[in-house]
This record gives structure tokens, C-alpha cells and sequence, in this order.
């Protein structure tokens, strides 16, 4: 009956498959079993129960009487906007970097080969460290504050600055900011196909920064264009009004951004290394610039080689910045300590950790490798 390969082959993927859910299946029952012996609380109520814990630094409205289940919110937002602004960061830095390993001026060549080495070799922790402490050791303190213009304040506890008043406005800027930005991409995607299908190449620089400036401009001017400013006043034993940049998310987002910008240059490096000799040579006949040479001839052939590492690095920043809990940043992996503490539910608190964690990895993975194959190079 399983004389065929194909048959054996079925019965085996059949077997194992049956053999891993067995195997699942003992796990789960048993660690149920030893919870509920234990008198241990399973189960995901506690989310809608009082946290009871402040966090000091949220970009979302939170209260000490708010649920664990907001409070986990705060955490991943936090986490998500450090790994955003890290990932922009280090990709700017570690192009430059990957380029001006190439340079032929050997002082900046020599200079950005020290820096891949030193910092891709000097463990990452041990840098929120030092960042943290320039930081929190070289700035003044409070009452002593750096003061620049009256509307920025440099000290231990941050950077203070002038911040525009809550108003209605603020919120349709960036609501006509996303859609900007949408149609700024569209408009660019449109004006290649044209060029690829005409040769004709359509203008994307100015209509681009009408569609990302005036459009904010236009919402702004339409709600009223408030100008009310909120700035920052010194008030017992801390600056009141404005916004903050706390020292932990200033330390993590350098530390995080400079360690990966040093494996992103390498990958960046060996992508334009990658490209062959000819194509630059060929650019250099149609008296193409050394920049014109690398912004439209290398780099765009590169990027098929590029894209696959740098997902990775990605994921690597993303997941490092579980490192902000030793320098006392709130994010996620912070919130998910305190409630474990707190409401000993261990398990509940790690696997959403895992499933918080594991669905960021699968979106830069899911939206790096759809811009992959569009970048990619078709054979014809």
C-alpha cells in the first residue's frame, strides 16, 4: 500500500505531525495540572483588572487605575516607537557608513572601518550603559538646567522643550500627513511607470512636498491654525508643560541605532561590492557623477542583494530593545516584569510577550520581503 515514495512520504509527515501534537498536548495538560495543584491562577482575567502602577514615560493616556491590558499597551507602544525611529536611524547611519568604507579618500575610509569594528564588537548592553550614563552623569541637574531659548531645557531628567497646545488641529495635521505621505508614494510609483513605459521622467520632488506639507497646511489653517505654545516652566523639583524626551529613550535610541548602523554598513558594503565593475564604468562613460553613479546605478542593484540581511538586522533591533528594562525604559518587556510581580502569572505574561514580539518580527519580515520583490531584478 506504501510501496511509492510519495505515499511513504505522506505517512511519515502524517507520524510526525501526530508525534509533535502528542507532545504539545503533554506539555500543556501537565503544566495545567501542576498549576492547578499548586492553587496557581491561569488565565488572561487579570488584564482587565487595576494595574495599580504608573508608568513614567507613555505616548497614550494612562492612569495608575487603568487595566494590566492598557498598561501592556503603553509598553508595546513604547516599544514599537523606539524600534521605528531605531530602524530609520540606523539605516541612514549604516548607508553612509557602508559607503564611506568604500571611499577612496583613505582617512574617511580608515575612520568608518574603526567604527564598524569597535562597535559591532563591544557588547550592546554594555553601551545603554555607557549612554545612559553620559547622560545621567555629564548633564546638570534640574535646578540648573541647560537653558537654550527659553524654550529647551537640557538636564539629567531629559530634554524639555516647547510643545504646541492640545487642539483639535494637531490631530487632522497628522491624519493629512499619513494621507500625504500615501499619495506622495502613489504619485512616485505612477511617475516610474510612466518612465518605464515612455521614458519620460514626470517631476515627484515638488509634488511630493506639496502633498507632505500642504496638505498638514492646509488641515492646520482649516481647524482654526491655533499657535498656542505650551512651554516649559520649572516647578518644585521638575519642569511643567511641553514635552519631554526622558535620558533611558535618548540612551536606548542611540545605543540601539549606532550598534546596528555597524552590521548595516557591512551589509551595505558587501551589497555594493556585490555590483560589477562594469556598471560603474559604464556610468563613468555617459559622465554620470560619482553621486549620480551610486544613487542610480549601484545602489538600485545592490538593493536585491542588501534587503535580505538588512530584514534581519531589523528584526535584531526590534528584539534588542527588550535591553531599555537595565537602563529603567518602560517598554514592553518593563510593563510585562511589573505584572508578574504583581499578579504572579508568569506564563500569561510571557506568552503575550512572545506573541507581541513574534507578530512585529512577521510584519518587517512580511513588508520587507514585499518590497524585496518589487525591487528585485526580473530576468527577461
Amino acid at each position: 500500500m506504501f510501496g511509492s515514495e510519495r505515499q511513504r512520504g505522506i505517512l511519515y509527515q502524517v507520524l510526525l505531525l501526530a508525534i509533535v501534537v502528542g507532545v504539545g498536548w503533554y506539555l500543556v495538560s501537565n503544566t495545567l495540572h501542576n498549576l492547578s495543584s499548586r492553587q496557581i491562577q491561569v488565565g488572561f482575567g487579570f488584564l482587565g483588572k487595576e494595574a495599580g502602577f504608573e508608568i513614567a514615560e507613555k505616548h497614550i493616556a494612562y492612569e495608575a487605575s487603568d487595566s494590566y491590558g492598557r498598561a501592556f499597551l503603553v509598553g508595546m507602544v513604547n516599544t514599537l516607537l523606539v524600534a521605528a525611529l531605531g530602524i530609520v536611524v540606523a539605516t541612514v547611519l549604516g548607508t553612509l557608513l557602508g559607503v564611506a568604507r568604500l571611499s577612496s579618500n583613505w582617512l574617511i575610509a580608515r575612520l568608518a572601518s574603526a567604527y564598524v569594528e569597535v562597535m559591532r564588537n563591544v557588547p550592546l548592553l554594555l553601551q545603554l550603559f555607557v549612554w545612559y550614563g553620559l547622560f545621567t552623569e555629564l548633564l546638570p541637574g534640574v535646578r540648573e538646567a541647560i537653558d537654550v531659548g527659553g524654550w529647551l531645557f537640557v538636564s539629567q531628567r531629559g530634554f524639555r522643550f516647547a510643545w504646541p497646545a492640545p487642539h483639535a488641529a494637531w490631530a487632522a495635521c497628522g491624519w493629512a500627513l499619513l494621507a500625504g505621505v500615501a499619495l506622495a508614494a502613489a504619485w512616485a510609483r505612477l511617475a516610474s511607470r510612466h518612465q518605464a513605459a515612455t521614458g519620460v521622467r514626470r517631476p515627484t520632488g515638488l509634488p511630493t512636498l506639496a502633498l507632505v506639507v500642504g496638505l498638514p497646511v492646509l488641515a492646520w489653517a482649516a481647524y482654526g491654525a491655533p499657535t498656542a505654545v505650551e512651554v516649559p516652566v520649572l516647578e518644585g523639583f521638575d519642569f511643567q508643560g511641553g514635552r519631554v524626551v526622558s535620558p533611558e529613550f535618548m540612551a536606548l535610541l542611540i545605543g540601539l541605532s549606532t550598534y546596528t548602523a555597524a552590521f548595516i554598513a557591512e551589509v551595505v558594503r558587501a551589497g555594493i561590492l556585490a555590483v560589477p565593475r562594469g556598471q560603474g564604468e559604464a556610468a563613468m562613460a555617459l559622465g554620470l557623477t560619482p553621486g549620480q553613479r551610486l544613487r542610480l546605478i549601484t545602489l538600485p542593484q545592490a538593493l536585491r542583494v542588501i534587503i535580505p540581511p538588512m530584514t534581519s538586522q531589523y528584526l535584531n533591533l526590534t528584539k534588542n530593545s527588550s535591553l531599555a528594562v537595565a537602563i529603567g525604559y518602560p517598554d514592553l518587556v518593563a510593563v510585562a516584569n511589573t505584572t508578574m510581580n504583581q499578579t504572579g502569572q508568569a506564563i500569561e505574561a510571557i506568552a503575550i510577550l512572545m506573541a507581541v514580539y513574534l507578530t512585529i518580527s512577521l510584519l518587517i519580515s512580511l513588508l520587507m520581503n514585499a518590497y524585496n520583490n518589487r525591487v528585485r531584478l526580473v530576468e527577461r
